[in-house]
């Protein structure tokens, strides 16, 4: 299968040449180990290569020869090899020795920690539409943060194409194929994680019924503020009991397998009384994995614009990660005491920062705009700087600025 080129591809390349070694991080089959081998001289597999494992014990230093940047692939299924790369770095004293891949965070995180000014992180995430060639790129995500205008010819993208692209999602191992398999495909890859995945990540064996359900759960209430009690009473069923506790682990574990992906809450400094609430939103890593929980696909989402609305709002944000981490940004969100809530902050190291309402169609546009003015006039521009730009996320159309400032950005010219 020819390699599809990706933006983190760049972000490889330029962190290689800063640090000792890169840790790419990512949901499994988000395409980490064929990213890496794009760079890779030499590799080792640790999930099918038992020898190299049970050498590990015995001299890692073997396992770790070889022509660099050398590929340590699911390096957190032996953990203990952690600390003789950090050494093997320190003691080498160059730029680019090692890539590990991984698509779990190890249940020893203190390990990890030793990495420190010696290996990078680099996170990965299903493709953007960008990526996927379902956007045109034309609208740029850092040129927009620098202050450009948006300016795209019409992009088309139907609101069928949305319920396909939410219910397909960004997996490479999709590229190519039909709906109806890439989604079927999506039905196993979130059962192997109710099934075994969720236990490896900690050794705790859990119901994959249950699991499924708290996962229908998330899937009811993506792109949502939605408590962990209100997730729990979600979940039903015949004994209709989940506990607290039971709930923070099964996201804890999610969060692990970076399954899922909250959206932190921006506190910026405000001129007005309102309350800043700090909720984060439920989103998976893609939105087709919330598709997959739901058993749901196109032609029942189009049955419900609602959902869908919010499927597409969750894969903007994830397109959104994908773009601000190129341009050395995150992705938050904005919801005060008195329900005034924006849908998308992006926040750059710098101060810079921008904000989005996301919207399905054109029809909210101008009710998304003056939310978004309204948002511009409590924030405290003095102390936190004016926006780069406010505009409003569509699906398709021109991308322009309207009289009143706000920016009109189809989501099929969007591009880092």
């Amino acid at each position: 299968m020819t390699y599809q080129s990706r933006i983190v591809d760049t972000e490889l390349e330029q962190q290689l040449s800063a640090a000792g070694g890169v840790v790419i991080e990512g949901p499994k089959a988000c395409g980490k180990t064929a990213t890496a081998r794009q760079r890779a001289a030499s590799e080792v597999l640790l999930d099918v290569d038992e020898e190299a494992k049970r050498t590990i014990a015995i001299d890692a230093a073997l396992v770790l020869d070889g022509a660099t940047p050398r590929l340590i692939d699911e390096w957190q299924l032996e953990p203990g090899v952690w600390n003789h790369i950090r050494r093997a770095v320190d003691a080498r004293a160059r730029s680019g020795q090692f890539i590990l891949t991984g698509s779990a965070v190890p249940a020893d995180d203190i390990t990890r920690h030793t990495g420190a000014g010696r290996l990078a992180r680099l996170r990965m995430r299903p493709m953007s539409l960008f990526e996927t060639g379902h956007s045109s790129g034309e609208l740029s995500l850092a040129d927009l943060l620098n202050g450009a205008p948006p300016r795209s010819p019409r992009a088309e993208l139907s609101v069928r194409k949305v319920a396909e692209l939410v219910s397909t999602g960004g997996w490479p191992s999709h590229l190519g194929r039909s709906p109806k398999s890439a989604q079927q495909s999506n039905r196993h890859y979130l059962a192997e994680i109710c099934r075994s995945d969720i236990e490896r990540v900690d050794g705790i064996r859990r119901d994959p019924v249950k699991v499924g359900r708290f996962l229908q759960s998330l899937a009811r209430n993506v792109a949502t503020q939605a408590a962990v009690s209100t997730l729990i009473k979600d979940v039903g069923g015949a004994d209709n009991i989940l506990r607290e506790n039971t709930a923070h682990e099964y996201l804890a574990a999610l969060e692990r397998l970076m399954i899922v992906e909250d959206q932190p809450a921006w506190a910026p400094h405000l001129r007005s009384k309102s309350k800043l609430r700090g909720t984060p939103k439920r989103h998976f890593v893609d939105p087709s994995l919330a598709v997959a929980a739901l058993r749901a696909g196109p032609d029942g989402l189009l049955k419900d614009l609602n959902l869908l609305g919010l499927l597409f709002e969750s894969m903007v944000i994830r397109d959104l990660r994908i773009y601000a981490q190129a341009a050395e940004s995150e992705v938050l969100q904005y919801r005060d005491n008195t329900g005034l809530e924006v849908d998308a902050i992006i926040q750059a190291g710098d101060g810079r920062w921008a904000a989005f309402e996301v919207k399905l169609g054109a029809a909210r546009v101008d009710e998304s705009a003056a939310n978004l003015l309204k948002f511009a006039e409590r924030v405290d521009l003095n102390r936190c700087g004016k926006p780069s730009v406010l505009g409003v996320i569509v699906s398709d159309g021109y991308g322009y600025v309207r009289a009143d400032g706000i920016s009109v950005l189809p989501i099929g010219a969007l591009g880092p």
